[in-house]
Parts: structure tokens; sequence; C-alpha cells
């Protein structure tokens, strides 16, 4: 017989593998949902508490509304997956959508139109940041997109002309009376109110009239008192400075040097309007650019209502409509009254041809008696 052959142990080898095991993934994926979910929660009590008040949030403050809505739509999602924490998880993220929907003006607001059975006079309000006058565009289309609108009051921001970093400040006031007979002018700096309702005062601030200062010195919140009816009405024209440059790089000593210079600008008018509204006697109406996508978390105080959109609600975009790279995503232009002025139609639109701002369209009613409040 053969000699039995010895029989030698087989060892039979793991295959290799970099992934970890499916427990180990789920477990990684949950942690992540939930930290990435305290932490949107964080954000957006930061948000509510440093809007307005610091600096260096109006970096932030270039967030477009939307995320609000969408970063947690998108956790919700993923939560699916978070089985040992899903249900809780989920809870706290459908509570984190309601708020961040309440905060980016997704929620539709309702305002009564009524006059209060006392009659009064509509006022047609055509308010639009203009993109540096007409300086690049057919100034005959630019005047005729104006007058088309046959407003009552223009209340028209950037009127000046820019090269380079610096403003220049033009006159073009024979052609607005020959464009518009039977109008009055009050202009600001940079800020021009049209008006063919008779104005009562003017509220112009100190002006050197030496090189820039009436731009980078000058107000940036104009008051007119204008007759309406038999009453008068205060409007405001507003354009706020801008929070920062875009094209600056966000890792340049110049980038944040500007942005805490121009939140200190910004705060200074925004304080002077407050300050002014407060102290106002007549109802008023404050429209304009205020370069904020977050004026609902942002009161201007005196009495003042903010509007929406009666299209739309209150996170209806205005820019940018052109000029722009970027979708149209940030609200940027904003309506208030005081003095229980009701507004009977307010929408955004026209402007693409000459703005990166869509103009916004207004009627606002001026009762014939003052609204008594109990």
């Amino acid at each position: 017989m053969p000699a039995e052959m010895p029989v030698e142990d087989v060892v039979v080898e793991e295959p290799l593998t970099d992934s970890p095991p499916p427990v180990d993934r789920w477990r990684t994926l949950t942690r992540l949902v939930v930290a990435v979910t305290a932490a949107w929660a964080v954000f957006l009590v930061l948000h509510v508490l440093l809007t307005g008040r610091w600096w260096l949030w109006l970096i932030v403050d270039a967030t477009p509304p939307l995320a609000l809505v969408v970063v947690p739509v998108l956790l919700l999602g993923l939560a699916l997956f978070a089985r040992p924490v899903r249900g809780r998880l989920s809870a706290v993220l459908v509570v984190l959508l309601l708020v961040g929907a309440y905060l980016a003006g997704y929620v539709p607001t309702w305002t009564s139109d009524a006059t209060g059975g006392s009659g009064g006079t509509e006022v047609k309000v055509f308010a639009w940041s203009t993109d540096y006058w007409q300086m690049s565009d057919d100034k005959d289309a630019f005047y005729a997109f104006l007058r088309r609108h046959d407003a009552d009051v223009y209340l028209l921001q950037e009127y000046l002309y820019w090269e380079g970093d610096g403003p220049i400040r033009i006159d073009d006031s024979a052609r607005l009376r020959a464009e518009f007979p039977g109008y009055q002018l009050s202009v600001d700096g940079e800020l021009l109110t049209l008006t063919r309702l008779p104005i009562v005062s003017t509220h112009h601030q100190p002006d050197s009239g030496t090189g820039t200062d009436w731009y980078w010195k000058g107000t940036k919140t104009q008051r007119t008192d204008i007759r309406v009816g038999e009453r008068t009405v205060s409007f405001y024209n507003v354009h706020l400075p801008v929070p920062f440059r875009v094209g600056d790089h966000p890792l340049s000593s110049r980038f944040y040097r500007f942005v805490k210079e121009q939140s200190a600008w910004r705060l200074r008018e925004l304080d002077k309007l407050r300050a002014d509204l407060t102290g106002n006697p007549h109802p008023a109406v404050v429209a304009g650019d205020f370069n904020s996508p977050w004026m609902e978390l942002s009161s201007l105080g005196g009495g003042t209502q903010l509007h929406n959109p009666t299209d739309g609600v209150s996170s209806s975009p205005s820019w940018p409509v052109s000029d722009y790279p970027f979708p149209r995503l940030w609200r940027l232009d904003w309506l208030y009254t005081s003095g229980g002025l009701p507004v009977r139609g307010y929408h955004f639109g026209g402007g693409e041809a000459f703005s990166d701002h869509a103009a916004q369209e207004i009627r606002v009613v001026v009762p014939d008696h003052p609204a008594h409040t109990p």
C-alpha cells in the first residue's frame, strides 16, 4: 500500500477590505446628521440674535432666505436613514423647518385694505434702485420706462454715476423737468424724490459740496413731506450701504475692514431713520433698497408696519434681476408704512433692462382722517 500522505492544515484567508461594517456606516451617518442638525439650530438662534447687531454677521446675512427651508428639508431626507433616532430627529427638523420658513418669510401674511370707512386718496408710488441712473443705458429708453409707470411719487436711488471706487455727482434736473412737467424734485446726495403732489417741506442734510463727502458722509434716508388730500404724509427714500463688495477677496484685510466700516455706517443710518420716524407726527411711507434680505428681523419702530407683495410672500426676491451670475434669490427692497396707511396694491416688476433691482410698484391709501386707536 502506498504510504499515507501527511495532511497539512489548510488556512483560508479572509478577503481584505477597507469598507467599515454596515452597522458602523449607519452609526456614522446618524452621528453626522445629528451634529449638522444641532449646528443648524445654533445657526438659527445666532441669526436671530446677531442680524443687524454684529458687523461680522453682515457676511452671513448674504445667506439667501431659501436656504432656511432647503437645509432642513435635505436633513429630513437623511434623517430617514438615522434609524436609532429617526423619529425624534425628524420631529426636531420639522420644527426647524417651520422656524426657518417663518424667518425666511415663506409664511404668508394677510393685511386689511380697509380705510376705516372714512374715504381716502390713493397714491401711486414707484420705488427703484436705478443702478447708477442711466450711466450705461439708452437714456431715452430709461426715461420712457420711468414715465410709463405714471407714479404720483417716485422714490429713486443711485442718482449718480460711478467710476472705479468713486461716486460721481450728476445733475439731470433739466431733463427731469422736461420729462415730468408739473413734478417737483428733491435731491439729497444720490437720493431723488420726484412728485406731482405738492411738497410741504424737505429735510435736507448738511452738504459740504466738496469732494465725495456728499456720498460717503451724506444721508441714506431722504425724507420729503408731501400734501395728500388734506393731510401731510412723509415719504422716506432709503438706500442703505452695501454690506460688502462683490469681487473683493474674502481672505483679505481690505474685505473685513470694508465690512466693518459699512456695518457702522449702516447702523448709524438705521438709527437716524428710527429716531426720525419715532418723532414724526405724520403718517409715513418708507421704501427703497435696504441692501438686506433680513429686514423682518430688524424693526424700524415708530409704529411702522412691514408690507409684503400682494401677489407673493415677504421673501419674494427683488435682486438680482440682471448684471450678476446669481439666481434671483434675495429681497433687498422693502416697504413700510405708519399711521394706519393701507396698501391697496404692491408688487415687484420691471427694471430688468436698466438695473439689477426689480422696481417696487405701490398703491397706498391716505385716509381723509387719522385712524383712531383705542
